[in-house]
């Protein structure tokens, strides 16, 4: 019976954080598109006989989708790793107390996945 609620609770929970992986995804989109509005009005009362380029627009919106992917997907990873190494790393502690250290570490390491997928979207916007 522990076993089924505590599964429950672990797929919630990985639930959640696909859920909001998603949400930061769509918001990245709209904000493109808000971007790309404002861009186009200050073209517009600029007035130059130049149009504004669609490629450029096409680059910074993968751009932005990318990154909102590389940070979405660390985030996904990590929720996944910490759910498993955290509920292992729990149970080793509970049985023997001296090693929490050690498991703390493999918590951290898991922690380093939203890290790098913050890094990467930092980089790819750098790029935009």
């Amino acid at each position: 019976m522990e076993n089924a609620a505590h599964t429950l609770k672990r797929r919630i929970v990985q639930s959640l954080i696909m859920l909001s992986s998603v949400l930061a995804i769509i918001a990245t989109i709209f904000s493109f598109e808000a971007f790309a509005q404002e861009k186009e009005h200050d073209s517009q009362l600029q007035s130059t006989t130049a149009a504004a380029d669609p490629v450029s627009d096409s680059k910074a919106m993968w751009g932005f989708l990318a990154a909102a992917i590389a940070f979405g997907l660390g985030a996904i990873g990590a929720g996944i790793a910490i759910s498993n190494v955290g509920a292992a790393a729990m149970g080793a502690v509970a049985e023997k107390p001296e090693i929490a250290g050690q498991a703390l570490i493999f918590v951290a390491l898991a922690e380093g996945l939203v890290v790098f997928g913050f890094i990467m979207g930092l980089l790819i916007l750098g790029k935009v």
